[in-house]
């Protein structure tokens, strides 16, 4: 990584641009407000609502946790970056054992790069020609720059390969298999897979290296669905590698692993045959960083395997109650432009008042505007204006796109951090 870029993340001036922080710190530096150690509910200290905040110690929990497993399970790790979109955070993920870094959209390759990650996998189809001749300056430009991009069609192949001509090193692919009829991108018969890798084979500027997919995408999926698919993942390459069709490549890619069923992925992956070079078994969960407070904490892989240990929601959203118009009903000033809301509603946890803090027992929230939350409040609910609530939030991918500087804070509100987002 690129440690200058990331120091000039700490001069950034703070101004109007970022949400929730403090009118009166406009003009400082990320760093100068940082090293003033404000804490989220000290009137004096400013904050505005509402304001999101990462918890610090739940953060790093998350972090060292995917780290453990993935070591623990044989397996290579390139968190998806789309996620959070942070170069702080993928700088973290890195320390924390990451083989490097997955993204979704060229121009999220170009912040990585700008942030000097040296590995990214693309998990998306690239035949922009202007991005691909941009991939392949960049290539040659850094010997140790490793960059691999999905492929699933002849005509994919064709169209990259004008784009490269000239280029002095290969760009790597790998084939994806998609997960059925319905799903998302990706080959959908092992026929289609064989033609896009011998269509590789007849272009000097595609290399493959491996094969990957998303499994989450598999119809109804269900443990054994899931199971099914990742041993065709598999048997796919091993095809692939029967047949001399990694012959250019270093080692052979395998990759799969959403944050749904990556225990999925470790247990198949565990068992891939000896093949003609080193195998690199890479997930790609994303969503694990920040975690979440819903849709995650349903669904993660934890849940099955609870003896793995337990991710942990980061996120808090701070909104204020600024109208109770009737005792079944309260509003906060904070809505779609704030929070996730694409799969879930916000849950409210905690409200805070004077200094003190007591559950959100009877306060649900029942819809969402552009700056409002709705909120139905049982008899007895304990809310009136001026409280704070905290909520947490489902789907961490549509939370950190709404806020470009993010506090981080320790357990007692004391802001140690601000992470800076690039959407």
């Amino acid at each position: 990584m690129s440690t200058e870029a990331l120091a000039r993340l700490a001069e950034e001036r703070v101004d109007h641009r970022f949400k929730g922080l403090p009118p009166d710190a406009d003009g400082l530096t990320v760093a100068e407000l940082t090293a003033q150690r404000r804490n989220l509910f000290r009137p004096a200290d400013g904050f505005t609502t509402p304001v999101l905040a990462l918890s610090a110690e739940r953060l790093e929990h998350n972090l060292a946790l995917m780290e453990a497993y993935t070591a623990r399970h044989g397996l290579a790790f390139a968190p998806h970056g789309k996620t959070s979109m942070a170069p702080q955070l993928f700088h973290r993920q890195l320390r924390h054992g990451a083989w490097g870094i997955t993204l979704a959209a060229p121009h999220q390759v170009r912040v990585a790069r700008a942030f000097g990650i040296g590995r990214i996998f693309l998990a998306n189809e690239l035949v922009d020609a202007a991005s691909l001749r941009w991939i392949a300056a960049e290539l040659d430009a850094d010997p140790e720059f490793r960059f691999v991009a999905y492929v699933d069609s002849v005509r994919g192949v064709e169209l990259m390969d004008a784009a490269l001509r000239g280029a002095a090193r290969p760009v790597d692919v790998v084939v994806e298999l998609g997960a059925g009829e319905g799903a998302r991108t990706g080959v959908r018969t092992d026929a289609e897979a064989l033609a896009v890798a011998d269509a590789v084979a007849g272009v000097r500027t595609l290399r493959l290296v491996g094969v990957a997919g998303y499994e989450a995408q598999v119809p109804d999926a269900s443990p054994e669905r899931v199971r099914t698919w990742l041993e065709r993942l598999v048997g796919l390459a091993v095809e692939f590698d029967a047949g001399g069709r990694f012959a250019d490549a270093d080692e052979i890619v395998l990759s799969a692993g959403g944050s749904e069923w990556f225990d999925a992925v470790a247990d198949v992956f565990a068992g891939v045959p000896e093949l003609s070079r080193p195998a690199l078994k890479l997930l790609r969960s994303g969503a694990y960083v920040s975690h979440d407070d819903v849709h995650y904490q349903r669904l993660t892989p934890f849940n099955r395997v609870p003896e793995e240990g337990a991710l942990e929601p980061a996120f808090r959203l701070w909104a204020q109650v600024v109208s109770r118009p009737s005792p079944g009903q309260a509003f906060v000033n904070a809505g779609k432009r704030d929070a996730a809301y694409d799969l879930d509603h916000p849950v409210a946890h905690v409200v805070r008042r004077d200094g003190a803090e007591h559950p959100a027992t009877g306060i649900e929230v029942s819809a969402l505007s552009d700056q409002h939350l709705w909120l139905r409040t049982a008899p007895g609910a304990d809310v009136e204006v001026g409280d704070w609530i905290g909520f947490g939030l489902s789907h961490p991918c549509t939370s950190f796109d709404k806020w470009q500087l993010i506090p981080v804070a320790e357990a007692d509100g004391t802001v140690v951090g601000y992470i800076r987002t690039f959407f």
